[in-house]
């Protein structure tokens, strides 16, 4: 083999190793590439926010839960004159609500909503006020229409609007101090310390 022969097949084995060197080089180039795209930050991130929402969530429905349950319970209860019990919940800033229970059933639920609330039970009355107070008695009922005198030094005007509609003007010694008006349903007042009633009978009692 001739010198020429020999420097020719060298350079030839010296190019191929250079293309072999330049492809291996080549591959580990995209394969880094291609790793780097794989390992993309944002899905972990994604994730991870995924996860915090989804306990976000779990914490709003702890929130509702608590808040249905201290509904769904009486704040107290009380016994009334009549040996029934009063059971009170606190629905809400100058909200409540009474249930009368006997014997485990429900005899009547009263609703004071930012404003005092009564009930004719039967020959017991009981005035729920917005501030949660429960004040129950017997007796002292006057049938309405007319003018009445009540406990306290309080005078009632009853009249007669329609059927199961009864309007009851209460004075004192300064004048007209309020009105109560028992519209198909009956109606109570706290009157400075005083507890009033008025059907949609027309019955009216007071209690100090």
């Amino acid at each position: 083999m001739s010198s020429n022969t020999t420097v020719r097949t060298a350079r030839r084995r010296t190019l191929r190793v250079a293309a072999a060197a330049l492809i291996a080089a080549a591959g580990l180039s995209l394969t880094a590439c291609s790793g780097s795209d794989t390992a993309d930050p944002k899905p972990a991130a994604s994730t991870e926010s995924a996860s915090s929402g989804a306990q976000g969530s779990d914490a709003k429905v702890d929130n509702k839960a608590g808040k249905a349950g201290k509904a769904a319970s009486p704040s107290r209860t009380q016994k009334l004159v009549d040996g029934s019990t009063a059971e009170i919940y606190e629905l809400g800033d100058l909200h409540y609500r009474l249930k009368i229970v006997n014997d485990g059933d429900v005899l009547a639920t009263l609703e004071a909503n930012e404003r005092d609330a009564g009930l004719d039970a039967n020959g017991m009355y009981v005035v729920l006020t917005a501030g949660g107070e429960v004040r129950s008695w017997m007796g002292g009922e006057h049938q309405g229409p007319g003018t009445f005198k009540l406990a306290g030094g309080w005078t009632a005007k009853v009249t007669k609007v329609g059927e199961l509609h009864y309007r009851a003007e209460i004075f004192g010694h300064e004048g007209k101090a309020a009105t109560i008006e028992a519209n198909e349903k009956d109606a109570g007042l706290d009157a400075n310390g005083s507890s009033i009633v008025l059907s949609s009978g027309g019955v009216i009692s007071a209690h100090q």
